[in-house]
């Protein structure tokens, strides 16, 4: 067991209730469940996220920068044989916790505990993250093994949203940097783990691209208004001009690669997270636009179309549509109407499911609400990524007593009907993301469960609830001798049938 020092109470909300830290690293064996876990649920659920291993500055950290720490519950012959939680093993994290650091190639990108996905991909389960970090490759138990390149691959960072094409077993990947300025790279990385393809993309000027979307023509790349902004490295008003200058050239100049690669290497010795909140602001002076390229195409062939200010951090899923009056792009997304505006506050409880028609023909986007419930960390069935989806999930928010948004229900998103349903949990109770797992690879679109960690203030602890994906009826409870802190992604991940795989 490794543990880590008390926690100090703060005032920052990322640093309090739910989103506050674990400290400690566990293994449960035999977890006690109430109801039935399905028997065709043969893998594990996994899920990330920041937990700070040494106290943060609260007044400057973000729930972003926080080391990552990975989850895992491994389900079959409808039991849930073990939890474990372990902290990411970057150089940091593992000299902090006083353990040899492992190292491994350092052209992936930057060294950081990856703690915004988990996704398994060539046999490998990897935690990931954007930026311009490194990817991490896990064990099947969640042990660290190193850093990852994709064997030789990949260049200088990767995203935290790939999609899998779910024909191919691809994964599709736009990735940013702030160290390559302007452009953002598109990859293809095949099922035996190598990148196959890449693009770069150069933007107007350097934007969080957190996300995209995937089509079976298209990949839709989202150019929203947050920039850049390296202020808060600054006090004095000649350090202020400095960083401002410094911000304008990094926003649209890319280091040279030589350069780009002794920094990746020398990134493990410099001491973890970055320091001194988000270098990123809300730029409502910019346009908003979102390109569409084919998916064999180039960076010239994209095609920008304009939308209402907004943010995107997640679309729900994308899909093509032909018709005798043109061709057209569906695109389901969560709406922010800003974000980076109020300090460490991430979500200002503005978010909305929306459509975005791209009309090929007519060269223009219509924008129509869906849903107006406050929501975040839309999922659909992973089968459905690109294709005509009905079904789609997500968390649903609610203001507490200080006015942050607080989870408090899941919602089942009818597309055709468009009819949402909310399930909640009980007084204190709050839910996480939740994914879905099929019945059966020919099951129906909602036929199979829905899980993820749901979190009690009575107890402190957690539980993975599974519910039924069509009645979103309760069907098991897997009780948890922890609390898994509020944390960003995960995904269910089937035992692979490789015989050389334990």
């Amino acid at each position: 067991m490794t543990t880590a020092a008390p926690s100090r109470s703060t005032e920052n909300p990322y640093l309090n209730g739910n989103y506050a830290p674990v400290r400690e690293e566990i293994t449960a064996l035999d977890l006690e469940v109430t109801g039935t876990i399905p028997q065709y649920l043969d893998g594990r659920y996994l899920r990330i996220g920041p937990n700070p291993l040494r106290d943060p500055d609260p007044a400057s950290y973000h729930w972003f920068l926080g080391d990552g720490m990975a989850h895992g519950l491994r389900l079959r012959d409808g039991a849930a044989q073990w939890y474990r939680n372990r902290w990411v093993r970057s150089a940091d994290v593992a000299r902090k916790l006083g353990e040899p650091w492992s190292g491994g190639p350092a052209d992936g990108g930057f060294d950081f505990a990856a703690n915004t996905n988990i996704v398994q991909q060539g046999g490998k389960t990897l935690a990931i993250v954007e930026a311009g970090a490194r990817p991490y490759e896990l064990t099947d138990e969640l042990e660290t093994v190193g850093p990852s390149d994709f064997c030789g691959t990949l260049f200088g960072g990767y995203t935290a949203h790939p999609k899998r094409d779910p024909q191919t077993g691809e994964l599709h990947a736009v990735s940013y940097s702030p160290v390559r300025g302007n452009i953002v790279q598109y990859t293809v990385t095949g099922v035996d783990g190598k990148v196959r393809r890449t693009v770069n993309i150069r933007l107007k000027a350097q934007t969080m691209m957190h996300d995209f979307s995937l089509t079976e023509k298209y990949v839709v790349l989202y150019d929203l208004p947050v920039a850049l902004d390296l202020s808060g490295r600054a006090h004095s008003a000649p350090a202020k001009a400095a960083v401002g200058l410094l911000t304008h050239v990094v926003e649209r100049h890319a280091l040279p690669d030589f350069v780009l690669r002794r920094v990746m290497r020398k990134s493990a010795e410099s001491g973890g997270s970055p320091s001194g909140g988000m270098p990123y602001r809300w730029a409502p002076e910019r346009q908003a636009r979102i390109g569409v390229m084919p998916r064999e195409g180039t960076a010239s062939d994209i095609r920008w179309f304009e939308v209402n200010p907004c943010y995107v951090f997640h679309p729900l899923n994308a899909y093509d549509v032909a018709s005798p009056e043109g061709d057209s792009i569906v695109l389901d997304v969560v709406r922010h109407s800003s974000v980076f505006t109020t300090g460490t506050s991430l979500v200002p409880g503005t978010q909305t499911l929306d459509r975005w028609t791209v009309d090929l023909t007519a060269g223009r986007v219509h924008e129509e609400r869906l849903d107006d419930t406050v929501q975040e960390f839309p999922r659909v069935d992973e089968r459905r990524v690109g294709r005509p989806n009905r079904f789609g999930y997500s968390v649903g928010y609610v203001a507490d007593s200080a006015g942050l948004s607080e989870p408090n229900a899941i919602l089942k998103h009818d597309l055709h009907t468009k009819r949402t349903q909310s399930v909640g949990f009980g007084q204190g109770r709050e839910p996480g993301e939740f994914v879905f797992a099929p019945a059966g690879e020919g099951a129906a679109e909602d036929d199979g469960v829905v899980m993820g960690f749901v979190y009690d203030k009575a107890t402190d602890r957690s539980d993975l609830v599974l519910l039924d994906g069509q009645t979103m009826e309760t069907v098991a409870t897997v009780h948890l001798p922890a609390r898994v802190p509020h944390g960003f992604h995960g995904n269910w991940a089937p035992t692979e049938s490789d015989p050389q795989r334990s």
